[in-house]
This record gives C-alpha cells, structure tokens and sequence, in this order.
C-alpha cells in the first residue's frame, strides 16, 4: 500500500500514516472509517427540494418560458424561473441553534442571485449555527401565472410553511424561523411580514409568518417617488391600478403583529432609494414592532456579503449583534 503522507481533516488534527503492512490493513481501513463517518457529521447538509410537492398554484403551463441564467455584471442570475425549489443548507450539529432564515435573493423580479445572494448567505447563516433555506421563487410572468402580483408571495408562503412542519427533521425551532431579503428579494421578504396572513392559495393551517426579518438594501415601496421601477414593473404592471401599489407598498402594511426587523442600506444607493427602508422602520415603529436601522454613508447597492466594502463590510455583525440580542442565536 502506498505512503500517506501527514493530513489535516477539520477538527479531527494531525495523523501521520506510514507504510501498511499486511498485518495493519484492518487498523487502516478502521481509520478510513472513523474518518469518513466524523467528516459526515461535521459537514453542512444540503439538500434541494421541490417547493410545491403537488400543483403550483395559480400557474399557467408554457412550452417557451424556460429557466435559463444570464449574467449581469458578475453576477449570475437564474431568469424564467417557473418551477420554484427550496435549497437547504443545515450547520454543523455541534453549533446549531435551532434558528433558521428563509432566503430570498435578490433580481429585480426578473431575476435570482442565487449564488451571490443565497449561497453566501447561506454560509455566513451556517457559521452562526443557523439553518438557512435558499428560496428559488417564481418570477412574475402573465405568461406563467394567473396574477402574477401574487405569484412570489404564494411562493414565500409556501417557503415558510415548509420548514415548520420539517422542523423537527431539520432540528429547527419552529419559534425561531425568520427570513432575510435581498433588494427585491427584500420587497418578498418584507411581502411576508406583512402578507402572512394573506389568502393567496389553498393551504394548511401551518403558519408562515416569519419571527423576525432582516431586511438587506430592499425594495419596500411602490411609490413612484421612491420605487426601483424594474421591480414595479415586473410585479405590479407599467400601469398598476392604487390599490395595488398600496397593497404592496409594505410600510403601508405593517400592523403590531408584524415581525421584527434589522434594516441595512447605504445613503448612496442610486438603485432603491435609502429612503424605502427609513418608511418601512417608521412604520414599524408607529406599530411599536422592535426594529433597527443601519444606514451607510457608502456602500451603493447589491453588494451581498462578498462585495460589500468600507463601512458597510460590517452589517454581518450588526445583524449578528442584534439576533443575539433579541434571543435568536
């Protein structure tokens, strides 16, 4: 058998192995054993899954609108995405807390950074000790769906009831489960703090209302004085009838029951006006809902986790610092 020369392997440390002998293969091969069940315990968990296990709701078969991915800038986006997933990435057992996030990454509803906001977020979650679930939501299409207003919070609905009842398999306290958006992603992620409760499709009695929100540069508004246009106009319509901006402007929907929430944003964001997450933290304030707001002198807009430089670098630890402070990790 060949030399195995000193190897490192996470926590388990050093192992210097030298020639087997025949007499020595069984101690070896218990060792190879030993090693890979520890590596198995000490790996993240993922796992992706259908959202809908049955009929997507309020859909629309269509031979030509097909899931594809395009690049903008250096970011890889998946568009025409008609088929909804939950990707799940569970932490190291031996620092799990019981806390888990939704995701919901960013694209302007025509889009969805899923590696640039959802797996890095997802990772930076895990080390926390938290289970994150990346959500691969349905973008609004007439083409696909029946009201496509409603399509991405049918989605998020469904997202949070899934892991309530896989709670206890995936060693989640169904008490703790917030979510956390990006940009657009944040308008979804603000839609189900405020639209929990909304009867959008037929389901069971699990409850999606989310116990707390992170809120990362999001679009809140759709008010023509602030909104980001692309993801008006991708939801709502060019022509969006009062009620229907008002029902989705978020911060003219919160009430004493919606969750908690830490904002982050940057003043000189040219994207989604800064002052999307100031009304949306007054309003929750007029509510006396716990919230937080960081805002950052520089930073501009979409830059995740990876990209986020100056200042805004720290808003990892802010939220951190502010989950710690309100009983969630």
């Amino acid at each position: 058998m060949a030399n195995i020369s000193t190897m490192r392997i996470k926590n388990i440390g050093f192992v210097r192995l030298k020639t087997c002998r025949r007499s020595n293969v069984f101690v070896f091969i218990g060792f190879l054993l030993f090693v890979f069940s520890t590596l198995e315990s000490i790996a993240q968990t993922i796992t992706t899954i259908p959202l809908w296990t049955k009929e997507i709701p309020g859909s629309i078969n269509s031979s030509t609108y097909l899931e594809d991915t395009t690049m903008w800038g250096e970011v890889v986006f998946a568009t025409k995405v008609s088929v909804p997933s939950l990707t799940v990435y569970l932490p190291d057992k031996a620092i799990a807390n019981g806390t888990a996030v939704v995701i919901c990454p960013g694209g302007g509803y025509s889009g969805v950074a899923m590696e640039y906001e959802g797996t890095e977020a997802a990772k930076w979650l895990n080390s926390l000790g938290v289970a994150a679930i990346v959500l691969k939501y349905r973008l609004p299409s007439d083409e696909i769906m029946k009201d496509k207003s409603i399509g991405p919070l049918q989605d998020v609905q469904e997202a949070m009831r899934v892991v309530r009842r896989n709670s206890e398999a995936w060693g989640i306290n169904p008490s703790r489960i917030g979510v956390i958006g990006f940009s657009a992603g944040g308008h979804l992620a603000s839609s189900i703090a405020t639209h929990y409760n909304d009867k959008v499709y037929n389901s069971d009695s699990t409850s999606a209302r989310p116990d707390f929100s992170i809120l990362i540069y999001p679009v809140i508004s759709m008010r023509e004085e602030i909104m980001h246009k692309g993801s008006r106009d991708n939801l709502l319509g060019k022509n969006p009838e009062e009620k229907l901006i008002s029902r989705f402007s978020n911060d003219e929907q919160a009430t004493p029951d919606t969750p908690p929430a830490i904002l982050i944003h940057s003043l000189d964001d040219n994207a989604v006006p800064v002052q999307n997450s100031i009304r949306y933290l007054l309003a929750l304030k007029k509510n006396n809902v716990k919230c937080e707001l960081h805002i950052y002198e520089t930073g501009g807009h979409g830059y995740s986790i990876s990209k986020a430089a100056g200042t805004c670098a720290s808003w990892p630890k802010a939220c951190e610092i502010w989950l710690k402070a309100n009983g969630f990790l």
